[in-house]
């Protein structure tokens, strides 16, 4: 392993009736206005949002609200949400909802603090953030694991980027698999395969082979495999959502990560594909990841190989990439571009050009390269 300092600032509220048990005693930590964010309002239809808003009644506190916070949340929405919190002077964000709701926020609880604009001060000028509004998080949709950590993927419509911001962390998550109950299924689908995503780009990163870390993710990624199919096969097993929204936690709290210069260059690609799309990330993920995966793994055949018997019990690296490709499609995720509508190749050369190379990547790709696996895509 690398050397690494290890820290962890988020404490985790996990089981049934989470946020019922636990939300009014972290919320007297806090002041009085609160600012309650959230996306287009499947918390108002499946009783979600009554629960919190009453909680956060009896609790004596003043309810601000920032709605519509879409799937790629854009720049534009989370300026919104700065200007709102500066205006009525919040105390506390309490963030409900899946990775975008809580990505955006993270933004908001920086941006509120911050005078200036946060784009350019972390792009151009080089400035991180420093001050927060503190924030809790209550997960209805899983998959980015994105309450764990302080990075937040928005899209600048303006710049045609979607790329990665810094944030805060919360203080505080409640993880209750009964929220997830009501997720259309494609969507569960598409984010726990986003959180297979990050384990495997977070194993792909350097130094591959034997370490404790890479060990654990290999346990994780097993048990997202497995509890994908038993969702499948019994959408109401409480226990499978429960494993697979714990995955998207571990999957984001640093564990697997520790010791490690981690890959994602599928996602900054898929990332700069959203820009110009604004296409499902995990169905974007599914069709990139073999065809990237066949482009690289030589360059890194061992951990590949590694990869194949000890997740998908196979032999050699190729099987292990053809087992990845064969589970997309068994869990009906799509395998083309085409499938998601998007035939319009001409964007493929802005996309490459765009795309932030990653420094965990076992190759170091061009834009050529990144044009081609695209077309492969197709």
């Amino acid at each position: 392993m690398n050397s690494f300092t290890f820290t962890y600032p988020t404490k985790v509220y996990f089981g049934e009736n989470a946020a019922k048990d636990n939300l009014p005693g972290e919320m007297e930590k806090y002041g009085n206005t609160v600012l309650l964010t959230y996306g287009g309002g499947a918390i108002k239809k499946n009783g979600i949002y009554d629960e919190i808003v009453a909680i956060l009644n009896d609790c004596g506190k003043r309810v601000v609200e920032f709605s519509g916070i879409m799937s790629n949340p854009t720049y534009k929405k989370v300026c919104e949400g700065i200007a709102l919190a500066k205006e009525k002077k919040v105390d506390f964000i309490l963030a409900v909802g899946g990775g975008s709701v809580i990505d955006a926020s993270k933004i908001i609880s920086a941006g509120a603090k911050f005078d200036g604009d946060m784009w350019e001060a972390q792009y151009v000028k080089h400035i991180m953030p420093t001050e927060f509004i503190p924030m809790g998080a209550v997960v209805t949709a899983f998959g980015t694991g994105a309450e764990m950590n302080n990075g937040a993927v928005i899209t600048n419509e303006e710049k045609m980027q979607k790329s990665p911001l810094w944030g805060a962390s919360y203080d505080f998550a409640v993880l209750d698999p009964v929220y997830t109950m009501t997720m259309p299924m494609k969507r569960v689908i598409s984010g726990a395969f986003d959180t297979l995503s990050h384990c495997m780009e977070t194993y792909f990163g350097t130094p591959r082979g034997d370490n404790l870390s890479d060990e654990i993710n290999e346990a994780v990624m097993r048990s997202v495999i497995r509890n994908i199919r038993m969702t499948l096969k019994g959408p109401e097993s409480l226990h499978a959502r429960s494993e697979l929204i714990w995955a998207a936690a571990m999957g984001e709290n640093g564990i697997l990560k520790t010791g490690k210069v981690t890959d994602f260059q599928c996602h900054m690609l898929e990332h700069q594909l959203g820009a110009y799309t604004d296409c499902n990330h995990g169905f974007g993920l599914a069709v990139i990841h073999p065809v990237l995966y066949r482009h690289i793994y030589k360059n890194a055949e061992e951990q590949f190989t590694r990869f194949a018997k000890n997740v998908w019990g196979k032999a050699t690296a190729e099987e292990g990439i053809k087992a990845l490709a064969d589970f997309i499609k068994e869990i009906g995720l799509p395998t083309t571009l085409a499938e998601m509508g998007i035939t319009d190749d001409s964007i493929f050369k802005p996309i490459a050009k765009s795309t932030i190379r990653t420094p965990g990547c076992c190759k170091k790709l061009t834009d050529d390269e990144l044009i081609e696996i695209l077309n492969e895509c197709k």
